[in-house]
């Protein structure tokens, strides 16, 4: 399992960017996807998740509206359109994949995660100036 997420950047608040992650040696259909990012002295946060054989799409409801997932599987990708960026959303974002993983929350949280063994991308900077 390999992926490469691309496209992150600089770009000022309002801004738009859209990320991709190509996924290699695997099909993504028998993978549950998600997005995740990390701030700078903050834990991973999901962003979205899909489940394995084109599951139900899940937000964490505070982005959900200037985040959008989308998957090409033609090309076996996924990607993630974010709109009117906030310096707030300066992280290092992440893709990641589990076998037929499926999409949950834990207990007090807002945002998803995948079920199963998570294998991570490596990860894509974007920051967001004011």
């Amino acid at each position: 399992v390999q992926l490469q997420a691309s496209g992150g950047g600089l770009v000022q608040a309002g801004g738009s960017l859209r990320l991709s992650c190509a996924a290699s040696g695997f099909t993504l259909d028998e993978y549950g996807i998600a997005w995740f990012r990390q701030a700078p002295g903050k834990e991973r946060e999901g962003i979205s998740c899909i489940g394995h054989f084109r599951g139900n799409t899940f937000y964490t409801n505070y982005l959900e509206g200037r985040f959008k997932f989308s998957r090409d599987d033609a090309k076996n990708m996924v990607f993630l359109q974010m709109n009117n960026l906030e310096p707030e959303d300066t992280a290092v974002y992440y893709c990641a994949v589990a076998l037929r993983g499926t999409c949950f929350r834990y207990n007090g949280r807002w945002d998803y995660t995948l079920t199963g063994q998570i294998s991570w991308g490596q990860g894509t900077q974007v920051t967001v100036s004011s």
